[in-house]
């Protein structure tokens, strides 16, 4: 989305580390089946993290056809791999297997019910375009708006183009953006924190994105890593920022190498924690993600498929 930054703010590099390795750490199947509690309690907060940071650096300022330039970005790679991925669905016995697809059948599932891991451009696009056009139109309160915006939202919910609390997390960043205040004045951090995320994950009613106790666990896991984060020094700190920066390639190729690493399964089996497999396969999933990004920019193909002159982005450069 469009990211204005005069200047990078690392914590936010740093949650989108963390977000990221664990969601690929619980895309592994392997992993899934081992932990479905951790499962379900890290999918209660790590893409509303990710739409929460999305909202906040988006800005409306620009023209619409300089905004409409960054949603086209979204929608090349979208299109592409949302298209393979639906097509992988067809032919592999994966969880979202689709029988018998037809032209109809694809065209629904691409433009307007999107599955698999790409859903997040499909809501960024959508949810960027009606801000856009509500924020630019209707020159009303911040709360007017706002609320405009999630009527608008809970139409596109009602035919199951997008998830209406998903799409709340991101206007939540939206609002946080234009009401002048700072993410870190917002989320402050707290070591405190743990105690009420311990309290709220223990009750499985909580672990849900939609309902309040969901809210509160997005809410305290960012309070508590935004506390470990002046702790995290050295290359450690480094990597973890270079990841942060450089998510975009991890979350459009990784699901490929989840995938793959379906195939390391037997080598791993004499481990009943799984951890030997995680390790290996976050570094075959991370690190193959990267080359392939990191080949795209060497070849001059990241402007063709993002719109962007380098996607693996080190110190000191723009993602």
């Amino acid at each position: 989305m469009d990211i204005q930054e005069k200047k990078r703010i690392d914590e936010l590099d740093y949650l989108r580390c963390v977000m990221i390795v664990l969601m690929v750490v619980f895309h592994l199947v392997y992993i899934e089946s081992l932990y479905p509690y951790a499962k379900r309690v890290i999918y209660t907060f790590h893409m509303p993290v990710f739409l929460i940071i999305s909202g906040y650096l988006t800005s409306f300022e620009k023209s619409p056809m300089q905004f409409l330039r960054n949603i086209l970005w979204l929608f090349v790679p979208y299109v592409i791999m949302e298209s393979g991925y639906i097509w992988m669905c067809s032919l592999l016995p994966v969880g979202d297997h689709i029988d018998n697809l037809t032209v109809a059948l694809f065209f629904d599932k691409l433009f307007l019910h999107p599955i698999g891991p790409y859903w997040f451009f499909h809501t960024l696009i959508l949810c960027g375009l009606t801000c856009f056009a509500v924020f630019r139109i209707c020159q009303t309160k911040l709360l007017s708006r706002c609320i405009l915006c999630g009527v608008i939202f809970a139409c596109f919910s009602c035919l199951g183009m997008l998830s209406l609390p998903k799409a709340l997390y991101f206007l939540a960043g939206v609002v946080i953006h234009y009401s002048g205040k700072s993410f870190l004045d917002v989320f402050q951090s707290s070591f405190l924190s743990l105690i009420v995320l311990v309290l709220l994950i223990i009750h499985p009613d909580n672990l849900s994105l939609g309902v309040a106790g969901g809210v509160l666990i997005v809410y305290f896991v960012i309070s508590f890593c935004l506390s470990v984060f002046p702790y995290i020094r050295g290359r450690f700190r480094r990597v973890m920022l270079f990841l942060g920066r450089s998510t975009l390639p991890i979350f459009v190729f990784s699901p490929v190498f989840t995938i793959l690493c379906k195939f390391l399964i037997p080598y791993f089996e004499f481990d009943k924690t799984g951890m030997l497999f995680l390790l290996v396969s976050l570094t075959v999933c991370i690190s193959g993600s990267l080359a392939i990004g990191w080949t795209m920019d060497k070849l001059h193909i990241s402007p063709l498929f993002f719109g962007r002159e380098k996607i693996v982005v080190s110190s000191g450069e723009k993602s």
